[in-house]
């Protein structure tokens, strides 16, 4: 999960200033946990405030509306997992290597941030509504998708991806493999009669997604 300690109004009181950006980004934080845990609908404005330490009229300064605030915590919590991604550094891996980290890191952030499933899976209810047309959002994935891309080329050249693999249908078929597992774990688990949120359940899961998608890009057999 997120770190979701608050923002402490002390520094204003030893400065005399606040630190817009220091309130802002406690906002961002306290409405992600609130909104997790709440929904959209069931939020409230006043105890986000009063999780990020600061007066309530720094979300309306700050954001505008609760559907600007979530607005803003859907870019948040997109633009964390998007400059994770980044770090991995696909584009120096060979493409096996490569493909390997980035459905690993897919898998492993889903387990860590519960937070990013709740936030997508309201934002899904409500048709997209926040994020149509949103650009910041949509120009974080271009540079992923041609990472993607890159290391499914390489791969080709080397013989170890087939070549007819599209990148956003890759990174779709990758999101899903882990995010299903998560979003669903719940009722997954009473489905099946057993505990797939277990430490073992959850480490099986990730070795046969990484191998999945793995064995998805192998050249196909003449």
């Amino acid at each position: 999960m997120a770190d979701l300690t608050p923002y402490s109004e002390d520094n204003t009181a030893r400065t005399g200033k606040r630190d817009p950006q220091a309130s802002r980004q406690a906002l961002l934080t306290a409405a992600i946990a609130e909104f997790a845990a709440k929904g959209p609908a069931g939020a409230r404005v006043d105890e986000i405030a009063r999780r990020a330490g600061v007066n309530k009229q720094m979300v309306y300064h700050y954001f505008g509306n609760k559907d600007d605030l979530f607005r803003a915590s859907l870019e948040e919590v997109y633009g964390r997992i998007r400059a994770r991604e980044r770090a991995l550094n696909l584009s120096d891996l060979p493409p096996v290597r490569a493909m390997e980290s980035l459905v690993g890191f897919s898998f492993d952030y889903l387990a860590e941030h519960p937070e990013f499933i709740a936030l997508l899976n309201d934002e899904n209810r409500y048709g997209a509504m926040h994020l149509d047309g949103l650009r910041e959002v949509q120009s974080m994935h271009l540079p992923l998708v041609e990472l993607i891309r890159d290391a499914l080329q390489r791969g080709v050249r080397e013989g170890v991806f087939r070549d007819d693999i599209d990148p956003i249908n890759l990174y779709i078929s990758i999101a899903g493999l882990s995010y299903f597992f998560f979003s669903n774990n719940r009722t997954l688990s009473a489905i099946f009669g057993t505990n797939l949120g277990d430490t073992k359940a959850v480490a099986v899961r990730r070795r046969h997604v990484i191998e999945f998608a793995l064995g998805a890009l192998r050249p196909l057999q003449p």
